[in-house]
């Protein structure tokens, strides 16, 4: 029997609820399709790093590092801990320590769920360049707290980053409606935007069989909610990326449906996989945070490690629950409620 490993991060806030919830989803399938789940649970949070002074231990990329992928509920806790230091303590570097360049994101209203257009039967995936860009924290301040204060931020665009991203996100086409749309802001970014849209025109060179446009980060928002359905791959920088996906989980109808995966597409390092609706302290507690967009990444990281008929169960297990009404709306049911009955929906597929 296959058995993977898993390193759990559930985080802060909801983080803790919708982990759980996944990890049930998870161990269920894994028991229905022969295969095994093994978990390490590791209390990095803000929390800890108000105990420590440090999101997570000096050896903790080491100690991930030889899971088969790493599940992260949420992290972030900004009445106590700056965001900037609970995402640069610990996200981004195991983004890039693990070379998980391509984030995915998918966009669609699962069955029962309204979103808030009027478009319907939309299926966007959008792919987000994951190491570099604009968050490659390459930067710095002078003179603060004075007048002549300066800070500089520098989105570093390499060759290498840009190409890869294109490349992945064109053979993510090739399995799905053959269309790439490419995002930038070249009217305005003269090096970096520009220098994108060059190497989107070579790569798009290689994939004769998958059409390209590019269009404007202001466009392509527009584009997003006006006409979602006109929409297969869309890729774009980690900044432009970061905007367009928050953009398409409220047209899929909130953030509890917004699942991701952090991808390693070479296997060099493990891939991690989160829901992106963030700690949400302002729920945090009260048992009713959607915990689909969780399941949902977990079903992500099944495919991920091949098990791709347990993936499928999973969604087609989301997609019967929230047909029945049940967390298709917010609010309206539990945490606990949502996950019984996917877990219930799960036990009727044969």
């Amino acid at each position: 029997m296959t058995t993977h490993t898993l390193a759990l991060i559930p985080g802060d806030g909801i983080g803790v609820e919708v982990t759980a919830c996944a990890v049930t989803v998870v161990q269920a399938a894994a028991q229905a399709h022969g295969f095994a789940v093994q978990t390490q649970t590791f209390p990095w949070s803000c929390a800890h790093y108000l105990q420590t002074g440090s999101m997570m231990p000096p050896d903790g990329i080491e100690t991930l590092r030889g899971f088969d992928a790493i599940f992260l509920g949420a992290v972030g806790w900004h009445a106590t801990v700056p965001d900037s230091v609970s995402l640069h303590g610990l996200l981004l570097p195991i983004r890039k320590a693990f070379n998980q360049y391509a984030n995915i994101r998918p966009h669609r209203l699962l069955p029962g769920v309204e979103g808030p257009l009027k478009a319907v039967g939309f299926d966007i995936l959008c792919i987000r360049e994951n190491t570099e860009g604009e968050y490659s924290g390459a930067g710095g301040r002078v003179h603060q707290g004075r007048d002549n204060e300066v800070a500089v931020e520098t989105a570093i665009f390499t060759r290498a980053g840009v190409e890869r991203i294109l490349r992945f996100a064109f053979e993510q086409a090739r399995n799905r409606r053959r269309h790439v749309t490419s995002v930038t802001k070249s009217n305005a970014q003269r090096f970096s935007m520009v220098f994108w849209d060059e190497i989107t025109a070579l790569v798009a060179a290689d994939y004769p069989d998958v059409a390209v446009s590019q269009m404007h980060i202001d466009a392509m928002a527009a584009r997003m909610v006006m006409a979602p359905e006109s929409l297969d791959v869309v890729v774009a920088s980690n900044l432009f990326g970061d905007i367009l996906t928050d953009l398409g989980a409220a047209i899929q109808g909130g953030l509890g449906f917004a699942a991701s995966a952090n991808i390693c597409p070479d296997g060099s390092g493990p891939s991690m996989f989160e829901p992106v609706h963030g700690s949400a302290p302002d729920i945090a507690g009260k048992a009713i945070a959607n915990p689909i967009a969780a399941i949902w990444s977990a079903a992500m990281m099944l495919d991920h490690l091949g098990e791709a008929a347990a993936a499928q169960a999973i969604m087609a297990a989301i997609g019967t629950t929230t047909a029945r009404g049940i967390g298709a709306t917010p609010g309206r049911h539990s945490t606990d409620e949502i996950t019984a009955a996917i877990l219930a929906a799960l036990e009727e597929r044969p």
